[in-house]
Formats: structure tokens, C-alpha cells, sequence
């Protein structure tokens, strides 16, 4: 035969009569609140059935020992107030007493917990002992490379070669052309679109198509000697 389950062996037994109307009654003295008959039910473990729950609150009520109130689809029973131990100034000033010092105490521990997380959170922001270590690595090998980057110019040697300066002479002569030619192009087909156009239209046509032109910074930089171009008579006639 199956031994009895942990569940069965802690189930409360089932209150009935005279038993099961003691008990919800003085639970409801006890807590002093309202309740529905299905949590009065859960609150004493099923010691009373929920149908008899509900019967017993609803003749308690009939009784006058307990008050009855409806509240929507829900039934609501309390304790009579009338009913109740009256507390004893004495015992009513001990427990504020009591409360207050409750109160004080959990704005103390509530301050502590919060200079506590402060420091935690301090804690966590600050690095570890390896974080530390790599940190310092990384800095110093950084130095390492800027040192170097520095030693050709504390010494005065060149940093670039005079084959490399040609070169860029020369990708810089190749793509400045390929530049200004892309730009003529645009223009002389710009100028075919715009000129049936009103001058506001076509300004507001540019404004669409997002083209911006050449600002008076980058007239300047073609004006001026990095962009002009060695003419090739005078070199014939300087050779």
C-alpha cells in the first residue's frame, strides 16, 4: 500500500458546524479587514470549505455577528467594530511609541542601504587590478609608437623621400585634372537644364537635387599657388 504523500500528511482537517463558524469568525476579529468569502477560504487552508465559507459568512451576517457589504459583483464581510476589544490608552500609546521607533529605525537602515549602493556602485565603476594593468601596457606602449613617430623630426631627418614627394606631385596634377574636368562636364550639362528655367526654379531645382557649388573658400585655394599649374612654354625655355 502507497504511503501517504507530504501534501496529505500536512492538509489541515476539515472544520464543520459550531467548529467551522468559531474559526471564521475569529479570524475576522483577529485580521480587522475586509474579506471575500474565497479568501477567507485560502487564508485558513481550506480548514473550511468554500461553500460552507460562504454559507457561514452570509448567516453570521443574518446573525448580526459580522457586517455584510456589497461591492459590485462582490460581498465583502468584516468584523463588527462594535464587537471589538477596546485597547487601553496605555497599550494604544505603546504601540505609537513602538511604531515611531519602527519608523526611525527603517529611515536609518534605508539611509544605510543607500550609502551602501552608492558605494557599491562606486566600487563597480572603478577598475580592477588587471584593468589597471592592461590600462598602463596600452599607455605605455602607446608612448612607445608617438616616440618613435618623434625621433625622425627631434633629429631633423625627412620624413619623406623625394621619389615619394614626386609621386604625389604627380597623383595630385593626375586627379586635380580628373576633378576639373567632372566639373565642366556638370556645368555645360547643368546650364543645358537650367536654361529654359526661371533663375528661382533652377536655384530651387539645386536646392532638390542637394548640388552645392564651389564656396568662396575653395575660388581661393584654386586662385591660389597650390593649384596652379607649371606652364610648359617656360619650361621649354628655362631647358
Amino acid at each position: 500500500m502507497p504511503g501517504k504523500t507530504k501534501a496529505e500528511t500536512d492538509k489541515m482537517p476539515v472544520l464543520k458546524g459550531q467548529e467551522a463558524e468559531d474559526a471564521i469568525l475569529k479570524y475576522l476579529k483577529k485580521m480587522n479587514r475586509p474579506f471575500g468569502a474565497v479568501d477567507v477560504c485560502a487564508n485558513l487552508k481550506g480548514a473550511v470549505t468554500k461553500t460552507a465559507t460562504q454559507k457561514i459568512l452570509v448567516a453570521l451576517a443574518e446573525k448580526g455577528e459580522i457586517t455584510q457589504k456589497p461591492y459590485g459583483k462582490t460581498t465583502f464581510f468584516v468584523a463588527k467594530q462594535s464587537d471589538l476589544e477596546s485597547m487601553p490608552a496605555e497599550k494604544l500609546a505603546a504601540l505609537e511609541a513602538e511604531h515611531k521607533a519602527i519608523e526611525e529605525e527603517c529611515r536609518s537602515i534605508s539611509e544605510e542601504l543607500r550609502k551602501a549602493s552608492a558605494e557599491l556602485s562606486k566600487l563597480k565603476s572603478t577598475p580592477t587590478d588587471q584593468e589597471l594593468s592592461k590600462r598602463i601596457e596600452e599607455t605605455n606602449a602607446a608612448v612607445e609608437r608617438n616616440l618613435e613617430y618623434l625621433t625622425p623630426l627631434r633629429t631633423g631627418a625627412s620624413l619623406i623621400s623625394a621619389e615619394e614627394i614626386a609621386q604625389l606631385d604627380v597623383d595630385w596634377t593626375k586627379w586635380r585634372k580628373e576633378w576639373t574636368n567632372r566639373r565642366k562636364i556638370f556645368m555645360n550639362l547643368w546650364h543645358l537644364v537650367t536654361d529654359p528655367l526661371p533663375p528661382q526654379e533652377a536655384t530651387d531645382l539645386a536646392e532638390d537635387l542637394g548640388i552645392e557649388y564651389d564656396t568662396a573658400e575653395h575660388r581661393d585655394i584654386e586662385d591660389g599657388p597650390l593649384c596652379v599649374v607649371p606652364s610648359k612654354k617656360r619650361k621649354r625655355d628655362s631647358d
